[in-house]
């Protein structure tokens, strides 16, 4: 593989989970040099969480891929002139405390900032570094609570819905790294780091954009509707014959006009219920109703050949059995299959994006707790190997 897109930066990751762990997963996905650190005898909560196979964490093997992983307790000072080594010799540290733990260690990032000006601080907490709520304890739920995202996800007999699993802290990670890249970027001309805040709740109302704009100048919010959504109709799950179901999505009128011709429905194509967009929404449920009743007598396979035969955006509902055996999946190498040491070959998703000259890779999954432990406390610091075994004997490593 070519040399990795950020193969020149050092980075250190602290904080346990997922979305601090995110922000580190992308970063070395590209090729920076991640140095994960644990707590020695209490790892990453994350090794806890199921699904397990032969006691091995399946979810720590890809959360924590081409990461090297040590332990030192840096909560203890004896431990605190090896932390501050290791900050030096890094470009980013990330870490998702609670505001003011990092702090009441002796690690506050804006005092380090004197003695090391480049690094860059990415700072991942539930509810931020600042405001009033700054000291309670986040997870992505909460967020998608919070944020306002979950009001308008669910259905209106049922009320709101949240994601299940923790698309909060995935996204957080995102917006993390793009903050890292962007800060060391700046860098470049300043010579000068700086802090990079994310709360797990603000990328989520970011990506609500259109809402938060809708309801401060016209005073309206968004509804429950389900699978349905206001200015795409019909769009919806729908089931089919043989029990399983299609998402389709009408953007616009050719893509409509596409699905009543598939539908060899012409009298819905000049029914003044749905002549426009906005007829649409106005008569949603009895177009949605139209499509429902179809595709309940089409077969799944026979209706999409149908829908994209008509260029209609439309599409499977894949279980995950079928996405991992899907052509165009494999085509676009979008899973990879590596050797873990313990468990043998395993699949997981690939880097994204898809760089053309320094595409991301897959060095090895997840690793014991101090696997690396020689490597970086060797390499990066220097110790002798009598030195990296007291620290192990006094339970600092």
């Amino acid at each position: 593989m070519p040399e990795g897109a950020l193969s020149d930066l050092k980075v250190l990751e602290l904080g346990s989970m997922l979305a601090g762990p995110f922000v580190g997963s992308m970063l070395a996905d590209f090729g920076a040099e991640v140095v994960k650190v644990e707590k020695p005898g209490k790892p990453d909560a994350l090794r806890e969480w199921p699904p397990h196979k032969d006691g091995v964490a399946l979810w720590w093997k890809t959360m924590a891929r081409n990461k090297h992983t040590i332990t030192l307790d840096i909560s203890r000072p004896e431990a605190r002139e090896l932390a501050l080594r290791l900050i030096g010799e890094s470009d980013s540290v990330i870490g998702n405390f609670r505001p003011g733990t990092l702090e009441r260690w002796g690690f506050d990032p804006a005092e380090l900032s004197q003695r090391f000006p480049r690094i860059v601080w990415v700072r991942v907490s539930g509810w931020g570094q600042t405001g009033p709520n700054r000291e309670q304890g986040g997870y992505a739920t909460i967020a998608e609570a919070f944020s306002g995202l979950a009001s308008f996800t669910g259905h209106a007999d049922k009320g709101p819905t949240v994601s299940a699993f923790p698309m909060g802290d995935y996204l957080a990670g995102v917006f993390g790294a793009f903050g890292a890249l962007a800060a060391i970027h700046r860098r470049e001309r300043s010579g000068r780091g700086q802090i990079v805040d994310v709360a797990l709740y603000e990328p989520l109302l970011r990506i609500i954009e259109s809402v938060v704009v809708r309801y401060d100048q016209i005073g309206q919010k968004k509804p429950l509707l389900g699978n349905q959504m206001e200015e795409d109709v019909p769009r919806n799950v729908y089931a089919t014959a043989d029990g399983g179901a299609i998402a389709i999505s009408c953007g616009s009128q050719r893509i409509y006009e596409g699905l009543v011709d598939a539908m060899e429905r012409p009298d819905l194509k000049h029914d003044p219920r749905f002549a426009t967009m906005a007829d649409r929404v106005t008569h949603r449920d009895a177009i949605d109703g139209e499509v429902a009743a179809w595709l309940k007598t089409q077969p799944t396979a026979s209706a999409l050949e149908k829908l994209v035969a008509n260029k209609v955006v439309a599409g499977k509902i894949n279980d995950i059995a079928d996405v991992l055996g899907d052509a165009h999946i494999a085509a676009r190498e979008a899973i990879r299959t590596l050797v873990d040491e313990t468990l043998g070959p395993m699949r997981m998703p690939a880097p994204v994006p898809k760089l053309s000259e320094t595409p991301g890779d897959i060095r090895w999954p997840g690793r014991d707790p101090g696997a690396s432990n020689d490597e970086v406390f060797g390499g990066w610091l220097g110790l002798s190997a009598t030195e990296i075994e007291a620290l192990q004997r006094n339970h600092i490593i």
